[in-house]
């Protein structure tokens, strides 16, 4: 949620940014929770896209969705509505194909925006809760 007066400044994308990035951190699989708003799932649809074309752009070779789930920490049945969504998932030989050319992915890309403020995942400190670590000192 981002207050009113602080649309349209890139919180929004930096947020769903940071929460991505703790949720590599922790090797984990993040998704929004839903069901998402109207202006949720556009935030979110436009965060997914520019993420997952980045990798497809530079990514050299073949690529599955369970590798870009892991590269991400996107849920892959968020991935595959993405991608289907910008026509880049192909169904061949009972099996769903990413069928993405390089002068597709920059046209997408150029439609999906900047990635507003960005993220450094460096500059993170942070330890990922351990709830059976803390229920072991609770216990002695």
């Amino acid at each position: 949620l981002t207050l009113p007066c602080y649309q349209r400044k890139g919180y929004g994308k930096f947020l769903i940014s940071m929460s991505y990035e703790l949720s590599k951190l922790e090797g984990k699989v993040g998704t929004p929770e839903r069901p998402l708003s109207d202006l949720g799932r556009v935030s979110y649809h436009g965060y997914w896209t520019r993420v997952l074309l980045a990798i497809l752009r530079d990514h050299d070779g073949t690529i599955s969705i369970k590798d870009l789930s892991e590269l991400t920490a996107i849920k892959t049945e968020d991935i595959m509505t993405t991608l289907q969504q910008l026509g880049l998932i192909q169904y061949q030989k009972g099996q769903h194909v990413i069928c993405a050319a390089p002068k597709i992915i920059e046209k997408h890309l150029k439609q999906a925006g900047g990635p507003g403020l960005v993220v450094d995942p460096t500059k993170i400190v942070w330890t990922p809760y351990n709830a059976e670590r803390d229920y072991a000192n609770y216990r002695n």
